[in-house]
């Protein structure tokens, strides 16, 4: 079972957003029967096994083993992943083109990138999962504070720079063997390395969101309400 798994089959993607199918999938991170689903869902065994069929043949759940219960043979699905992203090539035609156009003070630019990440490494992950390999990834995530947006304005003017030195530093482009290296042969092309796509961003974090008064506790709202509307309810108040 992988941790993500990223839907990029249209089909796929609207099956898996049912909300039934969703709960199945959820229910399904441990192993487990139609009877089993069954029970938790609150639904007929018969109704879950055509939600499994679908799944199954979307590629969303997996056999792991049959069990012979006299004359019937139970079959042991297993969720394909713990959790899914839905890639934006299973809309295609409207997805999001970061080669469209390029501002990288744009947050739908960024936005666009972050759906080329997930559908990139959607597919990278399957490639790996299939030939038994671990894909190499670096990620750092953070917060930080700016007093003021210049200071932000400044943080990512020398982010800017610092990444484009190690660039420069570490990039390996196609590069030409020295003649001498290779006795009487003309110079080659040294055999490219991997390439590797890096993608820098910072955004604002979302604010928390301000807690509901407790029931039963007194609603000061419309008398801060009056005040705001009053400035001088408060002197009136003292007199």
């Amino acid at each position: 079972m992988l941790d993500i798994e990223v839907i990029e089959d249209p089909a796929a993607a609207e099956a898996s957003l049912d909300p039934i199918r969703t709960r199945i999938l959820r229910e399904l991170v441990e192993p487990g029967s139609a009877t089993q689903l069954a029970a938790k869902v609150g639904l007929p065994r018969q109704k879950v096994n055509y939600h499994l069929k679908t799944l199954e043949r979307h590629g969303l759940v997996e056999l792991v083993e049959e069990r012979r219960r006299g004359n019937v043979t139970e079959r042991i699905l297993r969720a394909t992943a713990a959790s899914y992203l839905i890639s934006p090539s299973a809309l295609a035609s409207v997805a999001p083109d970061p080669h469209r156009f390029s501002d990288r003070f744009s947050a739908f630019w960024l936005l666009a990138l972050a759906g080329r990440m997930v559908q990139e490494m959607g597919q990278l992950i399957a490639g790996a999962a299939a030939a038994r390999q671990k894909l190499a990834t670096f990620a750092i995530d953070g917060e930080i504070t700016f007093r003021s947006a210049a200071d932000r304005a400044a943080f990512a003017e020398e982010l800017g720079v610092a990444v484009t030195r190690l660039v420069d530093k570490y990039h390996d482009g196609d590069r030409a063997l020295p003649a001498e290296s290779v006795a009487g042969s003309p110079a080659v092309s040294a055999p490219a390395g991997r390439k590797h796509r890096l993608v820098v961003a910072l955004h604002p974090s979302l604010k928390a969101p301000v807690p509901k008064a407790a029931h039963g506790a007194p609603d000061n709202t419309d008398t801060a309400r009056r005040q705001t509307t009053n400035p001088h309810a408060k002197e009136q108040d003292n007199d």
